[in-house]
This record gives structure tokens, C-alpha cells and sequence, in this order.
């Protein structure tokens, strides 16, 4: 059964293409060859501000970024497990990170319904 990783991140504006790129290169060299399925990124387009609590708040958004949401399919937990025990063992330098990741909030789901159209 797929497994899921979620990411939720405050990216500054003006980095959107280095986003794009770093995105771009974690596929390629790190979850794709790992066995990931597939990979969304989405830029926020009509993310609300909260009062008690959203998606701005849950990452310390500030005014100058915009909020991405992410997510890694992986065809199993047991694939995904692996996965990430390599990059954490590869220690790969993750300084050039075009967002503050300390911020970044993420996790792993198990699916509880799909729906296709």
C-alpha cells in the first residue's frame, strides 16, 4: 500500500525558481532513485491567514514568503523507511536550501482514502 510524505514550508518569494531547482534535483538524484512514485510541489495561491491556527501560521510564515505544500509517494512504508535511512546516512549538505528548514514542518501518512476521478 502507497505511503506518504508531507511537507509544509515558508519559501521567500524571490526564491521560487531555486525552489523549483532544488526541488527538482532532491527527485532526481535523491527519492526517485530512492523508489519514490512520485513527487507534488505546490506554491500557495489562496492560503488563508488564521486566526487560531493555518498553514502561514504552522511554518512562522513571514510577509515577504509564500507557503509551499509537498508531498513524496512511495509505493510502501518499508520502501520509504529504507529510503530515508540512505539520505540520513549520506549526510548529504543540505546548507544551500533555498528556505529555512528549520521552519518546515513534515511527516509520513498512511492512506485512508483515494479518490480518482
Amino acid at each position: 500500500m502507497s505511503y506518504f510524505d508531507g511537507f509544509v514550508a515558508a519559501v521567500p518569494q524571490a526564491n521560487k525558481d531555486a525552489y523549483v531547482a532544488h526541488a527538482q534535483d532532491a527527485w532526481d538524484k535523491m527519492f526517485k532513485p530512492s523508489g519514490a512514485v512520485s513527487m507534488v510541489e505546490t506554491w500557495a495561491d489562496d492560503v488563508p491567514d488564521g486566526k487560531v491556527t493555518s498553514f502561514p501560521m504552522a511554518v512562522q510564515c513571514k510577509d515577504d514568503e509564500v507557503v509551499v505544500f509537498s508531498w513524496i509517494e512511495w509505493p510502501d512504508k518499508s520502501v520509504r523507511d529504507a529510503a530515508w535511512a540512505r539520505m540520513m546516512e549520506d549526510n548529504e549538505d543540505m546548507s544551500d536550501m533555498p528556505f529555512d528548514g528549520s521552519r518546515m514542518i513534515y511527516g509520513g501518512f498512511r492512506p485512508l482514502m483515494t479518490v480518482r476521478a
